[in-house]
């Protein structure tokens, strides 16, 4: 019985996010993924689920990093922490998530442009055959 009232109180003291903003969140990381499958197109056909889940991956990743972005802008990258009488300064909680984040943003990011099809360095004239060639000897 004790556990069934521990857990109602702790549903009770779960906060909601409001759903607006999910749904502006949807919009940002739909955007995303429309700019990034047109970025990564010339993924061959058989790697294409893979880049599928990578770009999704990197959407949400980059919507939730130009959230923490704006919490650290409008909150500073310090926060203040009490402990007991006394208060510490520490690094905000969204600028360590930010930090963290991305890396590995840029580790997708990596590993997507790591599905593109190698691009053979194109050879730079040195001038040398058009010389050649546009003698008339």
């Amino acid at each position: 019985m004790a556990t069934k009232k521990a857990s109602t109180k702790l549903k009770k003291t779960i906060v909601r996010q409001p759903k607006e903003p999910i749904k502006e969140k949807d919009k940002k990381i739909n955007n995303e993924i429309r700019r990034l499958t047109g970025i990564f197109k010339d993924i061959e056909k058989n790697k294409r689920l893979t880049s599928k889940g990578l770009i999704e991956e990197a959407a949400y990743m980059k919507a939730t990093l130009v959230e923490l972005k704006a919490s650290i802008d409008e909150n500073g990258p310090i926060d203040e922490m009490q402990q007991g009488e006394y208060s510490i300064l520490r690094e905000h909680p969204a600028l360590k998530a930010y930090n963290s984040m991305v890396q590995r943003y840029t580790t997708v990011i990596k590993q997507l442009s790591d599905l593109l099809p190698k691009e053979l360095p194109k050879e730079v004239s040195d001038g040398f055959d058009e010389f050649v060639g546009g003698r008339s000897d």
